[in-house]
């Protein structure tokens, strides 16, 4: 009996002793993993997201995210031919910005943070027609849910310079985004234009001339004389509409629907109407620079004020010059000055942004 109670007395002891030195060895080694270098332990799975905007977490998307939905975009843009509209969006967003204002904080300083996919932004005169553009991004915004609507904008655009035979550009990802109606800027930001001979006063900004008026708008973002006349350059894309602008002719034979204006040779045209810049107006190549060139052009395509005064105006017409002489440079030019425009205003979600 004696025996048989001191061993099983002894078992309980035992069993405690044990149990409490399990628990204190793993206290012990919970406090000591608080001092080890982060670079000593193994590696977590990571996601491109930090801290967000002004109200809370919003997750970036990683490398692979970004480029999976670049991918859709360039097949989107070209089995749509939408590319032209696109381009017209992000730019539009973007050309908010004021240099003036990027001490302010986000998004006061305006800038491609995706406010124009809001009222009363989206309704200002300049942005007319570009609701259409959102609702094409919509069913892609919805697939690439962890993209940001700044993001998927800029992205766009830099798919259809792509889609549409142009080079591939350089971007970073990771902005934030505007949260809503009161991130929109006052209106009257972006540039206008005129039919030659049609100008019978100053712009709506005080300026006398075109080339004036272009370099108040541009310089205002911190753009050079040189990203103006090669983001000018982009007008090889789309047309002019005259319910939108109230510029440009109703129709030419180029937009009735039967021209062939991708550069592959393939049918695809878009909505019908409107007047284009240039013949192959579903292609991005140097051609607008050897249009606007051309006194002897079809009058069938569209010259405004704006366009003309890159090879009138002493400061513009160098660059001018050497695009319409040399696709490459063009494209190389241009590369920059799409990436400059895309970013300003930007706020990064992920410090440097994120590339793919």
């Amino acid at each position: 009996m004696f025996d048989t109670k001191g061993r099983g007395k002894g078992h309980e002891i035992d069993a405690m002793a044990r149990l409490l030195f399990v628990t204190s060895s793993a206290l012990l080694l919970q406090a000591a993993m608080a001092f080890v270098p982060t670079s000593k332990l193994a590696p977590m799975p990571q996601r491109t997201a930090t801290r967000s905007s002004r109200t809370g977490l919003r997750m970036a998307a990683t490398p692979a995210e970004y480029k999976a939905c670049y991918e859709e975009l360039l097949t989107f843009a070209d089995k749509n031919n939408c590319a032209p509209i696109l381009v017209r969006l992000a730019w539009h967003d973007a050309g908010t910005f004021n240099v003036a204002n990027a001490g302010q904080p986000f998004p006061a300083r305006g800038g491609a943070n995706g406010s124009i996919r809001f009222e009363p932004e989206i309704k200002h005169g300049a942005n007319a027609g570009l609701s259409d553009a959102l609702k094409l991004l919509g069913p892609v915004k919805k697939r690439h849910p962890t993209v940001g609507w700044a993001d998927l904008m800029q992205a766009a655009s830099a798919a259809g310079i792509e889609a549409t035979g142009g080079p591939r550009i350089p971007m970073k990802y990771g902005r934030k985004d505007a949260e809503g109606p009161e991130d929109c800027p006052k209106e009257g930001n972006l540039p206008g234009a005129n039919l030659p001979g049609q100008q019978t006063g100053p712009f709506d900004d005080g300026t006398p001339t075109p080339a004036a008026h272009l370099r108040k708008v541009f310089h205002r973002m911190g753009l050079t004389d040189q990203d103006i006349v090669a983001l000018s350059g982009a007008h090889t894309l789309g047309r002019a509409y005259k319910e939108r602008s109230g510029l440009g002719k109703e129709s030419t034979k180029y937009t009735d629907g039967k021209h062939i204006a991708r550069g592959d040779g393939k049918e695809g045209h878009g909505r019908k109407g409107g007047q284009p810049w240039t013949e192959k107006f579903l292609k991005f190549d140097n051609s607008y620079f050897t249009t606007m060139y051309d006194e002897k052009a079809d009058p069938e395509l569209l010259k405004l004020d704006t366009d003309l005064c890159i090879f009138g105006d002493e400061g513009f017409r160098p660059f001018a010059l050497k695009y319409k002489d040399d696709q490459a440079a063009f494209f190389a030019d241009y590369c920059v000055s799409h990436a400059k425009l895309s970013e300003l205003g930007a706020e990064w979600e992920v410090p440097g942004g994120v590339t793919f």
